[in-house]
């Protein structure tokens, strides 16, 4: 084996390789921290942040900070279409998040909660009554 091979194959293990996946996929941090005394909260810490490219946080719909020049993945997220997560296919947007992806059936979280929420708004009739 070579010594450029060895060190390339070093460098995807290392810092280097660590940053690029973290830059490529995003890295999110949600935390609550609460201190409490005797049932009374005496200190409450919410943190949120995210690291991530331009190109991954446009991707995921996170705002820019005022100033930021825009980017071509910036526009194409605030663009009609999406990019379907599982099949990589362009959708309108409020279809993919609504419904489902016409290509191959994905469905968010938003339209499983909406099919939820439908569902347990309909009236029960004799059977269901029975069956619950």
């Amino acid at each position: 084996m070579s010594i450029e091979a060895t060190n390339a194959h070093e460098s995807e293990n290392g810092l280097a390789g660590a940053v690029d996946r973290i830059l490529d996929k995003g890295l999110v941090i949600n935390a609550d921290v609460t201190i409490d005394v005797a049932g009374t909260e005496l200190l409450g810490i919410k943190v949120r942040a995210a690291l991530a490219s331009f190109e991954t946080a446009a991707e995921y719909g996170l705002e820019f900070p005022a100033g930021t020049e825009e980017t071509k993945a910036y526009a194409e997220a605030r663009a009609r279409n999406e990019t379907c997560p599982q099949c990589a296919k362009r959708v309108e947007k409020e279809v993919l998040l609504n419904e489902e992806c016409p290509w191959c059936g994905w469905r968010s979280a938003r339209s499983k909660r909406r099919e939820t929420k439908i569902e347990a708004e309909q009236p029960l009739t004799g059977v269901d009554r029975e069956d619950r």
